[in-house]
């Protein structure tokens, strides 16, 4: 490991989440959800720390050195290499919720074309999709399940502030996507994680069908 880890951090911590991601990330980019170098992927490590990607690696070839420590602010911490570009989105989770223990951002086709799609409603409704249950909290395919579709902006204090006026006005959220872009989902733990973000790309192809079936 290349970088210096504060006291209260043990390095085994640190390295076991480092792994983790470098596992994740080799799998979706194996599925070809993280074309380029785009997605990226960060756990907690404790209540004011996060392992994140550095930015600009490619995903399938991550090793432990590509993880790097923030605090919760985005900062680097015993490193000078540069955190993924979307930080913020990720830390932002982190404060918001202490139990939320993994981020997880791809790029999917899937993902891409229903984010362009459904841009203009601001949403997307999933009703009546038994794997809809796979996301925490919904338990019966009667339910709604609501993804917003955020506009895509260079300034992230923008998209910041539309998830948090999302959630200000008191609307479920267990992921989002951005136009034109991706998906972001998160979790208690890795596998809660990449559970839910697998049901919301399974969710968004049956949706992207029903649509090309209903108009040929």
């Amino acid at each position: 490991m290349s970088q210096t880890l504060p006291d209260t951090i043990a390095a085994s911590v640190f390295n076991g989440r480092a792994d983790c991601i470098v596992r994740t990330a080799r799998e979706l980019a194996a599925r070809g959800w993280t074309p380029a170098t785009s997605s990226n992927f960060s756990m907690r490590v404790d209540a004011g720390h996060a392992a994140i990607t550095v930015s600009g690696r490619d995903k399938g070839k991550l090793g432990r050195d590509d993880i790097m420590l923030i605090d919760l602010h985005g900062n680097a911490i015993g490193s000078d290499a540069r955190p993924s570009a979307e930080t913020a989105l990720h830390t932002q989770l982190y404060r918001r919720w202490p139990a939320v223990g993994a981020v997880l951002h791809t790029h999917s086709r899937t993902q891409s074309v229903a984010s362009r799609l459904f841009a203009a409603e601001g949403l997307i409704r999933f009703q009546g999709w038994e794997l809809q249950k796979a996301i925490s909290g919904h338990d019966t395919h009667e339910g709604v399940l609501e993804i917003p579709v955020f506009p895509n902006t260079q300034h992230l204090p923008e998209l910041v502030a539309c998830v948090d006026a999302w959630l200000d006005a008191g609307k479920p959220l267990h992921g989002y996507l951005i136009d034109g872009h991706g998906i972001y989902t998160w979790g208690h733990d890795m596998a809660e994680t990449m559970r839910q973000l697998e049901a919301l790309e399974f969710l968004l192809d049956c949706e992207l069908e029903l649509r090309k079936l209903r108009t040929s």
